[in-house]
C-alpha cells in the first residue's frame, strides 16, 4: 500500500497557500502562453553520466516537439513546457541538494530520477512537498511507494523475473552464474528476483559473485565461474560493468553466453571489440534500429540535434515528457495534486511501447528483448 500522510498533509498546505505569493511558484507569462517548468535530476558527470545525458536529449527532442506544435492545452490556458536539469551525480546526497535548488526555482512536474539510488535519496522529500514525479528509468521497488511518485521503465523484480524466465524456460539453461554489484540498489534488486524465480523455474545458481562500486577488474569472478558447469552468465548491471566483464571473459577463453538487465544499454560503444559482447541479449524498451517509423523519426531528430544514436534512456526521457503531457491535459490542471489522480486515466503510446498507468505507480507495458548480433542491437524474438 502506497504511504499518503505525509502527502495529505503536504497538499493542505500547498491549499493553504495557493491564494499566496506562491501560487504562480514555477509558472511565467510568456506572451498568450504560460510557461510549465520542469524539473530533471539524473547524472550528467561521472560513470552513470551516459544515463542521465540521454534521458536530458530525449527529454528535450519531446519538449522542442510539443512547443512546436503549440504546446499542452490545459483549461483556457496554452502552455510552453521548459526543462530545468540539474546533475544529481547519481549519488544520493548530491540528488537531494539538486533537488532543492529546483524546487527553490519553482519547479511544477520532476522529471527523475534516472537512477535508483538517488531517487530513494529523494522520495520521501518529493512526497513532503506533494510534487508529482515520474522517474523515467528508475527501477527501484521503493521508488513508487508514496503517492506522488510513477515510473516509466520496468521494475526491477520484474527484469529478475523476466531474465529467468528466459535463461531457464525459454533457453533451457539450469545452471547459472550471476556476477552484480553488491553496492547498488539496481543491481542486488534484480539479482535477488533472479534468484527467486530460477529457484522457482526448478534452475541453479551455480555462483554468485558481487563486485563493489568501481570495479575494473573481474577476473576473481570470472575464474571462480570458469570452474562451475555454469551455463551462462547473468550481469545485472550497468553498461561499463558489463564491458569490463564481457572483455575479460574472453581475454579467459570463457565462450559462455550472456544475458543482462536494462543497464546494459550503451555497453557497444564501451567495448573495443564488439565480438566479445556477440549473442548477449539484455531487456530494453527500444533500439534505434527499430523499423517502426515514429521511432525512426525520433531518432533522425536526435542525431540531428546531438549528432549521436538516441538509447533506451533517451527514449525513456522522450516519453517521460510525453506522460506529463498527457497527465496536464487529462487533468485540465497544473496542479501536482490534480496531476497525480490523472496518472491512472491516461493512456500514451510511447517510443518505449504503449502504457498505462496503475494506482501503485506502475507501467503497464510489455517488455522487449535486445539481442547484439555482429555488432548491432537486434530485436530478439521467441
Amino acid at each position: 500500500m502506497k504511504k499518503t500522510m505525509k502527502k495529505v498533509l503536504c497538499l493542505g498546505l500547498i491549499s493553504a497557500m495557493a491564494v499566496g505569493s506562491l501560487a504562480g511558484c514555477g509558472k511565467k507569462e510568456t506572451g498568450s502562453s504560460t510557461e510549465f517548468l520542469i524539473g530533471g535530476l539524473g547524472p550528467l558527470t561521472g560513470q552513470a553520466a551516459s544515463y542521465g545525458v540521454s534521458v536530458k536529449q530525449g527529454a528535450e527532442v519531446a519538449i522542442e516537439e510539443i512547443n512546436k506544435a503549440g504546446g499542452v492545452k490545459v483549461g483556457d490556458s496554452s502552455l510552453q513546457l521548459k526543462l530545468d536539469f540539474a546533475d544529481d551525480e547519481a549519488s544520493g546526497d548530491t540528488a537531494m541538494s539538486a533537488y532543492n535548488s529546483l524546487m527553490d526555482k519553482g519547479i511544477q512536474a520532476l522529471l527523475g530520477t534516472v537512477t535508483s539510488g538517488a531517487g530513494l535519496a529523494i522520495a520521501e522529500q518529493t512526497n513532503a512537498d506533494g510534487i508529482f514525479q515520474i522517474t523515467p528509468s528508475g527501477s527501484a521497488q521503493d521508488l513508487t511507494a508514496y503517492d506522488n511518485a510513477y515510473r516509466l521503465c520496468f521494475t526491477d523484480p520484474v527484469q529478475g523475473v523476466t531474465m529467468a524466465d528466459y535463461a531457464v524456460k525459454d533457453l533451457g539453461l539450469t545452471k547459472i552464474a550471476v556476477i552484480y554489484n553488491n553496492s547498488d540498489e539496481y543491481s542486488t534488486g534484480v539479482m535477488k528476483a533472479f534468484a527467486d524465480q530460477v529457484a522457482k523455474d526448478g534452475g541453479e545458481i551455480v555462483a554468485s559473485e558481487a563486485f563493489e562500486k568501481d570495479a575494473v577488474d573481474f577476473t576473481t569472478q570470472l575464474t571462480t565461474i570458469k570452474g562451475t558447469d555454469a551455463q551462462i552468465i547473468f550481469v545485472p548491471a550497468y553498461y561499463q560493468d558489463a564491458a569490463y566483464i564481457t572483455t575479460q571473459a574472453a581475454e579467459l577463453g570463457m565462450n559462455l553466453p550472456f544475458i543482462g538487465s536494462d543497464g546494459w544499454d550503451g555497453v557497444l560503444a564501451k567495448v573495443v571489440d564488439p565480438k566479445v559482447l556477440e549473442g548477449a541479449t539484455f531487456l530494453s524498451p527500444f533500439y534505434a534500429t527499430d523499423t517502426d517509423p515514429k521511432i525512426q523519426a525520433f531518432t533522425t531528430a536526435y542525431k540531428e540535434k546531438y549528432d549521436a544514436v538516441p538509447d533506451q534512456f533517451a527514449a525513456d526521457g522522450y516519453d517521460s515528457v510525453y506522460v506529463i503531457k498527457a497527465a496536464l491535459e487529462k487533468a485540465g490542471s497544473t496542479k501536482s495534486e490534480d496531476l497525480i489522480k490523472a496518472m491512472t486515466e491516461i493512456q500514451v503510446s510511447g517510443l518505449t511501447g504503449d502504457v498505462t498507468f496503475t494506482a501503485d505507480g506502475e507501467p503497464n507495458k510489455g517488455v522487449k528483448f535486445v539481442k547484439i548480433v555482429n555488432g548491432e542491437y537486434t530485436s530478439l524474438t521467441k
